[in-house]
């Protein structure tokens, strides 16, 4: 587990709440770590990740997996009402493409 303490998905971000600059990481959502600068943000979560990780597994818990590391697909089924879905329909017909190629083209 170590090699993929550097391929987790970190995010600093100032937080008006706290007055203060918050790491994140999206792979650990429940933890977060509050300093006066990003940098030290960073290396807060950073450190609070690795003893966590380093936690789970003295206890034979299921570490996540970073996303940078996963698998997709490309796919994935989005549910929208039926009017959304007959209005996307018409605009693809329109444009003379797949249903498919508008909706994709719309989510870059």
């Amino acid at each position: 587990m170590a090699e993929f303490m550097d391929r987790y998905t970190y995010r600093v971000s100032w937080s008006e709440e706290d007055q203060e600059h918050v790491g994140l990481c999206v792979e650990f959502p429940s933890l977060s770590w509050l300093e006066n600068t990003p940098e030290q943000a960073l290396v807060g979560i950073r450190t609070l990740v690795r003893e966590t990780v380093e936690d789970m597994q003295a206890n034979d818990e299921a570490v996540p997996e970073p996303l940078a590391v996963r698998s997709y697909s490309g796919k994935f089924m989005v549910r929208v009402p039926p009017e959304t879905h007959r209005s996307l329909v018409i605009q693809a017909a329109e444009a003379g493409v797949s249903l498919n190629r508008l909706v994709a083209s719309r989510l870059h």
